[in-house]
């Protein structure tokens, strides 16, 4: 028996998106157990009102996952909002999202990508470590969270879009 392959679609849009609003939902309720008292803290630098690059991605036409990039400086973006449900997980959504990202940010004239996750939350240190991502010290508003993990990436450069 020959095994089918399930494409997985991954489009480019922004914080408007009523599929990245849905899956931004059950993200902040996933994170809200993890975060416990210092929900609030961490909940004022995810607003997604102003996110111009955003990348939903499709199974079936189904969402299946999300994340999203901002400018951190004038060099790097930072990945936010990265999230795939449960039942979806382990089938490279959440890596093929961030490649998306990653690519976009390259050729939006971005030379590396920045991000702040959960010590808590290995499984997203793990991926970010097989995507090339290295930790380095708390940038930002997460100087001194002693709950933060925050990693770095240098990217491929690809042409500038005009």
């Amino acid at each position: 028996m020959q095994k089918t392959l399930t494409m997985i679609q991954y489009l480019r849009t922004d914080s408007s998106n009523t599929d990245f609003r849905s899956l931004v939902v059950l993200l902040d309720k996933y994170l809200s157990v993890i975060n416990g008292e210092k929900d609030s803290f961490f909940a004022a630098f995810n607003t997604i009102d102003a996110l111009q690059n955003v990348i939903v991605a499709y199974k079936h036409e189904k969402p299946v996952g999300c994340g999203a990039f901002k400018p951190y400086s004038n060099d790097s973006a930072e990945i936010k909002r990265m999230f795939v449900p449960e039942e979806y997980r382990g089938q490279s959504i959440a890596q093929g999202v961030l490649t998306a990202l990653e690519t976009w940010a390259s050729e939006s004239g971005f030379s590396r990508c920045v991000l702040e996750t959960s010590k808590s939350m290995q499984p997203a240190v793990r991926l970010y470590e097989k995507c090339g991502y290295a930790v380095i010290p708390n940038y930002g508003q997460y100087q001194g969270v002693e709950t933060s993990v925050c990693m770095q990436k240098t990217l491929n450069d690809h042409p500038k879009q005009i």
